[in-house]
């Protein structure tokens, strides 16, 4: 067991928005199982089922998911958003009563939340995992509303690791690096990826990845199905569908993957040319961590993804294009003219988890480690 310091029992609880939150902790998870600590997972569903699938001998606790409902028009993301706070306030108000239980129940010495807002006690340590100290919206008002918001909850936390690095050169820019931070510590701990960048002989021209909350995820599927034919070359397309055994019609030069496991993607990722996906946070980690050249289609609404995709294409680290745009003969073509300039950011350091808790703990708000 680490030495030093008395966490021995860990709680890690991703957030149920698509399966990003879930697969950017796997490699925390693997951090701490890899260093000593007894591991526990806090999900339910898609997030639950694919954690299970990483890390088959860990224990998940039934833990209710925000089931956050998503509009299939743009403008009315922020609305559909707005009208289901006072039903997330109820379910962060149980989960919170919910932990205080099960820190009991199951001898846990150290929670980490990604984005789950009640998670924290004043029993012991609370990790909070955010990308987004500033939340994009469509109007500022909005934006300075969510921030305060965003913030009360963090504030509540033992510390703040933020996955992107410290300074200008960073990935997420004004999302993880706000004019002002929260008042609970903020640790930069670089990029989150399960991945790990070697050699593979390519086998595909386009890996498409679908991902992402639905309706959205179905439409850009749909989109991309009816103009597939078009295009030249081999194509994976992973649906981002784990636990589904549908077969759908597709050309010839299209293999098809409802899901594939951690390994068996960065495999397929690898053997590819080029990407097609979504601007999700934790996918843009990922392919950064493969050096991977990329066509982003932000979801529809989300406005951080629009962010992120207009920073990384002014930068030049890939190329864009929205989900009504979309022309899949023309901008499958495009990519491969674009001239990349692939950056190489810091990972997080899976060796080291022991030393970044203990750093995160120095001049801890609440709870004395040591």
């Amino acid at each position: 067991m680490p030495t030093n310091f008395n966490i021995q029992k860990v709680l890690v609880a991703p957030l149920d928005w698509g399966l990003g939150h879930a697969t950017r902790d796997i490699s925390i998870i693997r951090a701490l199982i890899a260093n000593g600590y007894e591991v526990v997972i806090g999900a339910e569903g898609a997030q639950a089922s694919l954690l299970q699938t990483e890390f088959p001998s860990l224990q998940i606790l039934p833990l209710t998911g925000y089931r956050v409902r998503y509009s299939k028009s743009k403008w009315g993301f922020l609305f559909k958003i707005l009208v289901q706070v006072p039903r997330l306030r109820r379910i962060i108000k149980e989960e919170n009563q919910w932990l205080d239980t099960i820190i009991d129940q199951q001898q846990i010495d150290l929670v980490i939340a990604d984005n789950r807002f009640g998670l924290y006690t004043k029993k012991i340590p609370c990790i909070f995992i955010t990308h987004q100290l500033t939340i994009k919206a469509p109007f500022v008002w909005a934006e300075k509303m969510m921030q305060r918001v965003n913030y009360y909850f963090i504030n509540q936390f033992s510390n703040c690791w933020v996955p992107d690095m410290a300074g200008t050169e960073n990935a997420a820019g004004i999302l993880s690096h706000p004019v002002k931070l929260p008042l609970t510590k903020v640790q930069y701990i670089g990029l989150l990826s399960r991945f790990h960048l070697q050699s593979e002989t390519k086998q595909y021209d386009y890996c498409i990845l679908l991902s992402g909350p639905e309706p959205q995820r179905t439409l850009l599927e749909e989109k991309i199905l009816s103009g597939i034919g078009s295009i030249n070359g081999k194509i994976l397309l992973v649906r981002g569908r784990p636990g589904s055994n549908e077969v759908i019609k597709v050309p010839e030069n299209v293999e098809v993957k409802n899901h594939l496991p951690g390994p068996e993607l960065q495999k397929a990722i690898l053997q590819s040319e080029y990407i097609v996906c979504r601007g999700g946070y934790t996918s843009l980690m990922e392919l950064f961590s493969l050096q991977k050249k990329m066509l982003l289609i932000p979801t529809p609404g989300q406005t951080e993804q629009e962010y992120l995709a207009k920073k990384l294409v002014e930068n030049g680290f890939c190329l864009s294009v929205t989900q009504d745009q979309l022309n899949c003969a023309e901008h499958f073509a495009m990519v491969k003219n674009f001239d990349y300039q692939l950056p190489a950011f810091s990972l997080f350091n899976e060796n080291d988890i022991t030393g970044l808790l203990k750093k995160s703990m120095e001049g801890m708000r609440g709870n004395k480690l040591l």
